[in-house]
């Protein structure tokens, strides 16, 4: 599978619009098309779904390491695979799109804010392709969409202004309809807020296709070859032996990796439900609450009859792991944004509160103090957290891991544990193992 890395110069400038356009561009012109996204997102993939039809892979080094970062890209459904970057080209402490773009030797196309620029545009774009930074292998930036830029003479002197080693490769209009509202955990989801559809027709017809087609091409052949591995455990072949896993999945906790579905049901039986539609925990060996939005949703969990459920599951030893949204959801109180508090499942004890600002916003490693859900004793694992709560845990918690890098629940502790019950902050990928530990840990 081709692919092809939309980088941006910072974080603001248009990726994901670029991104959507460009996976509509190559639609249009007869491709089978897969968006991925380098970094830990959960909001941008939502809309690379929306547009293709198709999951979108996340591709972090940090996460998965760069065989499964690998793996994970080969097991896209594509004839070309558009890559959207995280923040700027170079920019992340741990991984970065430009990390990405050399695990897979894939080429780089710049998107560049001309909305008020020209023949600067050029010189931003020359700068980034011949800046080396700290990635250990040269990068091949090949080409450049010019957001926000209007036609004529405007387009026209970008065009003319680029060296010959960067392909003009098009542009998106400055146009109403192309801009997604946001919020505080970043853009709304991509069934929340669509881009209208006639409008990224339009500015996909902007770009390039045929530039795009050219410059992409297929990565490196460690990609092809490590992902024949299987990157986990062996699956159960009886079935009639698989753990029922019931998982949350709507408005409020729907921030899951496509891997981690993808693994979760080569091991399990999932048992989708949606405690903020009021649905009540179904039969289950095991409990897996992701993050989300449960602040949004306090009052439809606070009256759901699926909190309660949990609670007398985990008292009663039934395993149930909760990530972020999750751990918010299985603590005494959440205190939403306007200070309204609500009773959630008080497995946890813990009270969470909505603060103005983020509270956490990075790649995170951490240790297991003793055998836990998700990892044995000294092992460790790898995530991200980026959330906008604070857990005040009571005096007497017990935590699952210290934190070695990162920020914890309690400064250096993560992983607040009761029952075999564990809620984190900490975002993991399937390729980490802690899923593959957790359904270890669970008998049917």
């Amino acid at each position: 599978m081709r692919g092809v890395v939309l980088a941006g110069t910072a974080s603001g400038v248009g990726k994901t619009v670029a991104a959507l356009a460009t996976l509509r561009a190559f639609e249009t012109a007869g491709r089978t098309v897969q968006p991925a996204k380098a970094g830990p997102d959960f909001i941008d993939p939502s809309h690379h779904a929306r547009v293709t039809g198709r999951p979108s892979r996340t591709l972090d080094p940090w996460l998965q390491g760069e065989d499964g970062l690998r793996r994970n890209y080969a097991r896209g459904d594509g004839d070309v695979c558009v890559v959207e970057g995280m923040m700027g080209l170079y920019d992340g402490s741990a991984a970065s799109t430009a990390g990405v773009a050399a695990a897979l030797d894939l080429p780089v196309v710049l998107v560049v804010d001309a909305s008020a620029g020209m023949e600067s545009v050029a010189a931003t774009a020359l700068g980034f392709a011949t800046y080396a930074g700290r990635t250990p292998h040269e990068l091949d930036v090949a080409g450049v969409i010019a957001q926000r830029a209007h036609g004529g003479r405007h387009e026209s002197g970008i065009r003319e202004a680029l060296p010959d080693s960067l392909d003009y490769c098009g542009r998106i209009p400055p146009r109403e309809g192309l801009e997604i509202p946001d919020r505080h955990l970043g853009l709304q989801m991509g069934e929340e807020a669509p881009l209208d559809e006639a409008t990224l027709g339009d500015a996909a017809e902007t770009l390039r296709t045929d530039r795009l087609l050219d410059i992409a091409r297929e990565p490196t052949a460690g990609a092809t070859e490590s992902s024949a591995e299987t990157g986990g455990r062996e699956a159960r072949d009886d079935h009639d032996d698989r753990p029922r896993i019931a998982v949350a999945d709507d408005e409020a906790f729907r921030f899951v990796y496509p891997a981690t579905r993808e693994r979760l049901r080569e091991r399990a039986t999932v048992v989708p439900f949606a405690p903020a539609a009021g649905d009540d925990l179904p039969p289950c060996d095991g409990v897996y609450l992701p993050g989300g939005y449960p602040e949004l949703h306090a009052e439809a969990l606070e009256d759901g009859p699926a909190l309660g459920s949990i609670a007398a599951a985990a008292a009663e030893g039934t395993p149930v792991l909760g990530e972020c949204g999750g751990l918010m959801a299985l603590a005494e109180t959440l205190t939403t944004a306007d200070g309204d508090a609500y009773e959630m499942a008080g497995v946890l004890p813990a009270s969470v509160e909505r603060r103005d600002r983020y509270q956490a916003l990075d790649h995170v490693e951490l240790r297991a103090r003793r055998d836990a859900l998700t990892a044995g004793t000294g092992e460790r694992l790898r995530g991200h957290e980026f959330h906008y709560s604070a857990a005040d845990a009571a005096s007497d918690a017990r935590f699952a891991f210290d934190v070695e890098r990162g920020t914890g629940i309690d400064g250096d502790r993560e992983g607040l544990t009761e029952h075999r019950t564990l809620g984190t902050y900490c975002h993991v990928h399937a390729e980490s193992g802690a899923f593959d530990a957790f359904l270890d840990g669970i008998r049917p």
